[in-house]
């Protein structure tokens, strides 16, 4: 009912419908950058203490008194308080009319105020420097995260929101997006037991709490590996890395011994793609993908666990109880979509492995074509660093941040503004505080950007929404009925509500504004030169702001739709459609701040010629998540290893290696269970939003706009089917059913993105 939106994340992540402008199409010619946009490139590239304002001090995220430990612990206990109090007035809500219309209002309050705190306490933990803080952010997210979990099998609650449901009367007063939160608490409601005797529901609870248990042993797992690989000194002749190569060959000859080659090491990512021994590659490759008996029992435990939870609700597989609120809506549909996306990929794939295997047959002198083995794909095919379309000038951070604002400026009349913060706004000097400016409403929102690596800090890349959008000025705080008594016990969480409060030019009612932080582990900026990015990290980076503006423009009155908070098979289409933009030229144009034109010329970008090859073999993982979230997982002898292999022997291209056991180093059957397929789905509608509406012109303002108030503004608040269809000129997605499905499987994913691994 009330679970908590975590932080979206890349591999490892919820508006205002304006009138379209007056604004003529532009080709070749793009708007100036302004003052505000060569100020990003000074702000990121030499960053200095000087930008915290000396003339005031505040608390965390500008929270007057969240200024210490101890003050996280406080506003935890007051927000219990006050989410109580609110718990209570549901409950009682069959009282009177007024407050059977208030319900789905206030199950959003109550959402957000655990939320906001819990949200903001994963960012700390993930981010601030001090243990004192993470340990407080820890306890406050444990406490409210624990309530959150009775709330969600509270039968009072549930009944309260059926008996509004269930009368025609009052669903016909809900606005679209209210009824679409309604019909969220429901389900998840039922997803969590609520329906079914005392026995049943504890029994749900033991195997939650089973489940988080299991998932976090096996991903402290997912990089334990089993024996190093044991290589001898003969295997490593010839190998063609000039470096690292001659370094081995000399160790080896010196030490007279066999290496012991770690996976993941570089040793043995250069041995996968230099060593022309393939013996040395097969041990290297074997030891990459072992696993110990351990480890295998852990995620059959974890996956049998899920399939019971499933059946314990009434669902037939742990995959149907995940995918019923998705796009999907159903493992059938996901295998639809599947099964189209491996016949579309399957003739390039197979094109490509042909090329590897005449490329073998050369290297060996062996009769014509041998088979590929999963250790000769690097070899005979090895990646090569990600490049730019068109050739560029070194990329500072500040470089393309100003590319990002200018182009959100031509796409939707939006900017971004470097601000100073106060004494203790932020949790380390490095945060850089960011207005997102609309042309007509002002401040629309807030990025903190935390980009440089420093010990402690979570790695990879990730956007944490710490506050969603919702309107505010409808709350009716004075039926919560906080005594003058109780008011002293929940001050500070009503002070840590009213900072959130703004009225925003030309708009009725007052609002809960965005704000978002950015994470990454760029290399802290040279004293001249700044931050130079390579172009895998250009593309991240985009990728993440892609996050952003969704969580930015996707304003609604509801929290629980608002921007990210969506489908998690939806999510990812505003984020990979910005790395489409990279492919373009004239987009590119705006990283040169004196420049109005683009120059056309060709560049060193190159495609991977086996990217279909990894393609493919993303789809069979897809493939394999749905199998392990299937029945088949309650049968006797249902064994992991075995259902990898069948997969890999019966649809895959390379054959699997015996005594390998890849899947527990499938990390994402954590995060993405029975829902790994989302990345591909996204990436095959984001490829056909860019061809069919964004391609021609990239920085054409009316389509920007189209695309912001039929898409972004929305969030979770209304069906994606019914979005995507619009913005594609697409009746026939409207209903999103199996033949949708196909039908997205059959188009084609761009392989061409600069950046993408």
């Amino acid at each position: 009912m009330l679970t908590h939106h975590a932080a979206r994340r890349v591999f490892r992540f919820r508006g205002c419908l304006f009138a379209k402008p007056d604004v003529p199409r532009r080709h070749a010619h793009t708007i100036p950058a302004s003052v505000e946009d060569k100020t990003l490139v000074t702000i990121f590239d030499r960053p200095k203490p000087a930008q915290r304002s000396s003339f005031s001090s505040t608390g965390l995220f500008g929270h007057r008194n969240l200024s210490s430990p101890d003050a996280f612990v406080a506003l935890a206990d007051a927000t219990l308080v006050r989410a109580q109090l609110l718990t209570d007035r549901i409950l009682r809500a069959r009282e009177s009319r007024r407050e059977l219309l208030l319900v789905v209002k206030n199950l959003d309050r109550l959402s957000d105020l655990l939320c906001g705190v819990i949200d903001l306490a994963e960012l700390v933990q993930n981010a601030h420097p001090d243990e004192k803080w993470v340990e407080a952010a820890s306890f406050a997210h444990d406490k409210l995260c624990n309530f959150m979990n009775v709330l969600n099998t509270h039968t009072g609650l549930y009944a309260v929101l059926k008996a509004v449901l269930n009368d025609p009367s009052i669903v016909k007063t809900l606005p679209p997006e209210a009824h679409a939160t309604a019909l969220i608490f429901s389900r998840d409601f039922e997803n969590s037991a609520i329906d079914l005797p005392p026995e049943k529901r504890d029994k749900f609870v033991s195997l939650s709490s089973e489940i988080l248990g299991l998932g976090r042993k096996f991903l402290q797992g997912v990089t334990t590996y089993g024996p190093p690989a044991s290589i001898k000194p003969s295997e490593l002749a010839g190998l063609k890395d000039q470096g690292l190569g001659v370094r081995l060959q000399l160790q080896a000859r010196f030490t007279q011994r066999d290496l012991l080659v770690y996976p993941g090491s570089l040793q043995a990512q250069m041995i996968m793609r230099a060593a022309p021994a393939e013996e040395a590659r097969r041990r290297v490759y074997i030891a990459s993908n072992s696993s110990t008996a351990e480890q295998i029992g852990v995620l059959d435990s974890l996956l049998r666990s899920r399939a019971e939870l499933a059946q314990l609700v009434g669902k037939s597989s742990f995959g149907q109880m995940a995918l019923d609120d998705k796009m999907a809506k159903s493992p059938e549909n996901v295998g639809y979509f599947l099964d189209a996306l491996l016949d579309h990929t399957r003739p390039a794939a197979r094109s490509a492995l042909k090329a590897l295997s005449a490329r073998k047959q050369l290297h060996l002198n062996t009769p014509p074509l041998p088979v590929i083995q999963a250790w000769d794909r690097d070899f005979y095919c090895p990646p090569e660093p990600p490049a730019p379309p068109i050739a560029l000038p070194p990329l500072t951070l500040g470089t393309v941040f100003m590319g990002l604002s200018r182009l959100f400026r031509h796409l939707y009349g939006i900017s971004l503004r470097p601000v100073s913060v106060a004494a203790g706004e932020v949790w380390h000097p490095d945060v850089t505080k960011l207005e997102v400016v609309d042309e007509q409403r002002g401040v629309i929102g807030w990025i903190y950007a935390d980009l440089f690596a420093r010990p402690g800090k979570a790695s990879g890349a990730a956007h944490y929404t710490v506050r969603c959008s919702r309107r505010t000025d409808d709350d009716d705080e004075a039926g919560d009925g906080i005594s003058a008594e109780i008011e002293p016990h929940v001050g500070l969480s009503r002070e840590f509500e009213s900072v959130k409060r703004h009225v925003l030019p030309g708009q009725t009612g007052v609002y809960q504004l965005p704000l978002v932080v950015l994470l990454t582990e760029f290399a802290r900026p040279a004293a001249k030169s700044g931050t130079i990015l390579q172009w895998h990290e250009v593309t991240t980076l985009w990728h993440e702001m892609g996050h952003a503006m969704h969580s930015m423009i996707g304003r609604t009155d509801y929290q629980n739709v608002s921007g990210t908070r969506c489908a998690t098979d939806f999510v990812e289409l505003p984020s990979i459609l910005m790395e489409h933009f990279l492919t373009s030229p004239t987009v590119l144009s705006l990283f040169d701040a004196d420049s109005t034109s683009v120059d056309r010329q060709s560049g060193n970008h190159h495609e991977d010629p086996c990217h279909s090859i990894d393609t493919y073999s993303q789809i069979l993982l897809a493939a394999l998540d749905q199998v392990y979230h299937s029945p088949t997982v309650l049968e006797h002898n249902f064994d992991s290893t075995a259902e990898l292999a069948r997969l890999h022997n019966t649809r895959g291209l390379i054959p699997h290696v015996p005594g390998t056991s890849f899947q527990t180093h499938f990390g994402h059957l954590v995060g993405y269970a029975a829902t790994y397929y989302s990345y591909l789905f996204d990436r095959a509608i984001a490829s056909r939003v860019w061809r069919n509406v964004f391609s021609g012109d990239p920085l054409d303002r009316v389509t920007g706009e189209k695309y912001k108030t039929e898409v972004l503004r929305y969030g979770g608040g209304k069906d994606p089917w019914k979005m995507v269809s619009t913005l594609l000129d697409a009746p026939q997605l409207e209903n999103g059913d199996a033949e949708a499905m196909r039908e997205v499987g059959r188009w084609r994913i761009e392989d061409d993105i600069p950046g993408r691994h």
